[in-house]
């Protein structure tokens, strides 16, 4: 490993010497913010690029490199930075007004267009992230079976507060987990079966984003439908990334009908949102025009300039047809970049499906996130630091995601810039893994 280390902070030495602006700006904020940041995603050593603009599938940073944008705002930025259709909207939001404190046609246009689209959702309610609509969507399993577990996945991010990168978190909400291993079949069945009578839901992510963007097989998809719906226990799809992959999602494409969906990222066309829905019967419940409903409250959840991004975003940008072009197009990419690395002869994998991808140093396919090795983990900072350098910003954990405003041009820049990775550390990337 130590010639894995030198190849890293001599990365991080050129990196440090092109980026002095970024080097300063980071030092600054350090007196305002814990580590000069306020997402500890985004942070990465030696220091973040700071960035100054963001132009279609481009970024800029202070010291004027410009980046293809792989980060994509972890799969939110699906439109780029500077659709026009979506500027306008959120100027006729402004324009609108933003704080009506009341109902709109905006809120009510963009949930028809979510439950027409996705087959799990025939009724839907916002709220503001992510995290927000999964938390929604455990409570309600809750409240519905009258049960207090969830069974989670090793290696799941269902948020801030509900993630699970190496079994149980310190910081998750206090919620009652039972974990098991993403498509594992049998293991994961078993699991539900020994705790059946105690699960209100099993919360699953159709793609294993965090745990190194793992596609769950079919069989592992059926099998949680067949098995919870058997048990008498609520199935959460997390689609708040995945709702971009095809014309309906995940589900859609896998062709299971979860009992709750919860969304978000792409929704809103960039701006902060969040969704849960289900069957009609189910989101009845939360019918304020019913007198035993429950409450669903937060001030933000129709805010409007979201609300009339939304709409644009879902209902003219990507429409089921742009989607399914999109999934074709990007999956492409995705496999001529394991054509790459087959034709290079390098233990290198792109992982995941269409437009979601993570590179995992691996001759194949990652299954489970017990599978990446200690030799992939200790080889990404090398990746990260050297694609930078050479103009491509990715994850720093190793993700791709892509955006509409992508062109062939980007990805054959892409594909130069691996190679040259590859030209350079072949040798070091078979040591460190046969290590």
């Amino acid at each position: 490993m130590k010639a894995l280390d030198l190849a890293i902070d001599d990365a991080r030495a050129r990196y440090t010497e092109a980026n002095p602006n970024s080097s300063a700006a980071d030092e600054n904020a350090e007196r305002w913010l814990p580590g000069g940041n306020t997402r500890t995603v985004l942070h990465f050593d030696p220091f973040p690029l700071t960035m100054a603009s963001g132009n279609g599938a481009e970024v800029t940073d202070l010291d004027g490199h410009r980046y293809i944008d792989f980060v994509g705002e972890y799969s939110a930025g699906l439109f780029g930075h500077s659709d026009e259709r979506i500027k306008q909207a959120v100027r006729q939001g402004l324009d609108f007004g933003i704080v009506m404190g009341a109902p709109t046609e905006h809120e009510r246009r963009l949930a028809a267009l979510l439950c027409e689209r996705y087959p799990g959702i025939d009724r839907v309610r916002f709220c503001n992230s992510g995290t927000e609509a999964n938390i929604w969507a455990l409570t309600t399993a809750r409240m519905i079976t009258g049960r207090t577990r969830f069974l989670a996945f090793n290696g799941a991010y269902h948020g801030g507060f509900l993630k699970f990168p190496k079994g149980h978190h310190a910081l998750n909400v206090p919620f009652d987990f039972v974990l098991a291993d993403y498509n594992d079949v049998e293991g994961a069945e078993a699991t539900i079966r020994q705790h059946a009578g105690e699960l209100a839901a099993v919360i699953v992510e159709p793609i294993l984003g965090a745990g190194g963007n793992i596609s769950g097989s079919q069989a592992f998809m059926e099998m949680l439908r067949n098995v919870t719906r058997e048990m008498g226990i609520l199935l959460i799809f997390d689609e708040v990334k995945t709702g971009r992959m095809g014309p309906a999602g995940m589900q859609g494409l896998l062709d299971i009908r979860p009992d709750l969906t919860t969304l978000g990222k792409f929704i809103g066309g960039g701006l902060p949102i969040g969704a849960f829905g289900g069957s009609a019967d189910l989101m009845a419940l939360y019918n304020p025009k019913n007198p035993d409903h429950w409450n669903h409250a937060g001030t933000f959840n129709n805010d409007v300039c979201t609300m009339m991004a939304g709409c644009v975003a879902v209902g003219e940008v990507y429409t089921p047809q742009r989607a399914q072009a999109f999934l074709e197009s990007s999956e492409a990419f995705r496999q001529s970049l394991n054509e790459l690395f087959s034709s290079r002869d390098v233990p290198m994998y792109a992982n995941g499906l269409g437009s979601i991808i993570a590179v995992h140093f691996s001759n194949r396919p990652t299954l489970r996130s017990t599978q990446i090795t200690a030799g992939c983990q200790a080889l990404r900072p090398l990746l990260h630091m050297e694609l930078l350098l050479q103009g491509v910003s990715i994850c720093s954990r190793g993700d791709f995601f892509l955006s509409l405003p992508m062109t062939e041009a980007h990805f054959e820049q892409t594909r130069n810039v691996l190679d040259n990775f590859i030209g350079r550390y072949r040798k070091l990337i078979i040591e460190v893994l046969e290590a």
